[in-house]
């Protein structure tokens, strides 16, 4: 996760768009785009109401603009917002704002909801997924009134006040709160559900070197309470101090275990990337057995239900995203795990597993090499049966890839469910 299950999965706040599913295997939060006009407002946020159709049209004026000038605007909104409200940095993950992924993810999601203004359901399919990190993350609703005045007013310099005004400026004005009430609404469902909000202080029980590069962690609430259950392939956020930034990053990371009542466990790869993940580095160095840290509930919609027995599946990752797909395995609940991985070490490095060697073609495996489905028949991947489900984790591209391969072979996008571990989401490519 962010990576995925390495580095965490941070997305964009809030503008990024989830999925109502006809899968009786999954349980998910149905949406429909009148629930926006549906959400109980706090009394403080705007409420400017439903959009009209001509703001409607409005707004889809602003693509072309919004496709040539996308990311120069959140990359403006980005360093206003964090230069007005500091205490943002807590939230906001430090090595994506380095790297530029989160402008740019910010920028894609910003377009795809304008592009998709007058029918959302292209872009529904993302907002369960957003809102879900973002009740990890212990989101507000106040939040959303100063990310709305920054990206408003991001878009106005860069557009230009003249074009920027008027009936123009209104219809993107109740645009962003229609988007804002759907998604404070589905956070709050969420908050209901969870055993505790925000965040809860947890030991490191143990502290397991599973490789030279990733580090398994079993965290147990320091109260002594009891755990709550949890579902294969949600994530917890983590919450840490780094000294040298001078304030908070929060991270999520995969479960990595079955579901248990006794730990959470969390496994982090140490990033050796150019601008690496700093929450994930500072783990490796620092955090030991005994040591704590802050610790929110479980999260996320990428899961299969406990009836999933009766639901054919299969799961695909990298190797890093393999990590998601752990507590799954672990659990008894996939049919089929159709992994990536580009060597042995790499196999170690995911799954912490070694005996591969005597693995034989046709019995452990189908192929070795990039993952191609055009390798694999219909009946491996039970692309005839309507029951069978898809669960898909890794990195955008490889996801893309993925998607359009199963949906070429007559597999409904209701089937297909995927996590991605990176900052970016893409709104419009329908995976």
């Amino acid at each position: 996760m962010g990576s995925h299950s390495s580095s965490g999965i941070q997305d964009t706040l809030p503008l990024a768009a989830h999925t109502s599913t006809t899968c009786t295997c999954k349980s998910h939060i149905f949406i429909d785009s009148e629930m926006a006009t549906n959400v109980k407002m706090p009394l403080d946020l705007p409420n400017p109401g439903p959009l009209t159709e001509a703001q409607k049209a409005l707004v889809k004026s602003t693509v072309p603009i919004l496709e040539k000038q996308g990311p120069e605007i959140t990359r403006r909104f980005y360093k206003a917002m964090l230069s007005a409200n500091p205490d943002l940095k807590n939230t906001f993950n430090n090595s994506k704002q380095q790297q530029g992924g989160q402008a740019e993810a910010l920028a894609r999601a910003v377009y795809g909801y304008a592009a998709h203004i007058d029918d959302p359901t292209p872009i529904l399919p993302y907002v369960e997924r957003i809102t879900h990190k973002h009740a990890s993350l212990n989101i507000h609703p106040s939040q959303y009134k100063i990310v709305g005045h920054h990206l408003l007013s991001a878009i106005t310099e860069v557009v230009g006040p003249s074009v920027f005004q008027g009936a123009l400026y209104d219809a993107w004005y109740a645009a962003y709160w229609e988007l804002a009430r759907l998604f404070i609404g589905l956070e709050e469902k969420l908050y209901e559900g969870a055993e505790w909000v925000g965040w809860r202080e947890f030991v490191v029980r143990e502290r397991k070197e599973e490789t030279e590069d990733v580090c398994s962690f079993y965290l147990v609430p320091k109260d002594g309470g009891v755990l709550p259950g949890y579902k294969p392939g949600q994530y917890i956020s983590v919450q840490r101090y780094i000294p040298e930034l001078g304030f908070n990053q929060s991270r999520q990371y995969s479960l990595s275990d079955a579901p248990n009542t006794n730990h959470f466990r969390i496994s982090v790869r140490r990033d050796h990337s150019p601008i690496p993940g700093t929450l994930s580095n500072n783990l490796h160095s620092t955090l030991h057995t005994g040591d704590t840290i802050q610790v929110a509930f479980p999260f996320g919609e990428f899961f299969l239900s406990s009836s999933s027995s009766t639901c054919p599946s299969s799961t695909t990752s990298t190797s890093s995203g393999v990590h998601s797909l752990a507590s799954h395995a672990l659990n008894n609940e996939t049919t089929s795990l159709l992994t990536l991985h580009p060597s042995p070490s790499q196999v170690k490095r995911a799954i912490f597993y070694s005996d591969i060697q005597g693995a034989v073609q046709g019995q452990d495996y189908d192929f070795a090499g990039r993952m191609d489905l055009s390798k694999l028949g219909d009946e491996v991947l039970r692309v005839g049966d309507e029951s069978a489900e898809y669960y898909v984790c890794g990195p955008e591209r490889f996801m893309d890839d993925i998607g359009k391969s199963l949906r070429g072979r007559g597999v409904d996008v209701t089937r297909i469910h995927s996590e991605m571990f990176s900052a970016a989401a893409n709104p419009i490519s329908g995976n």
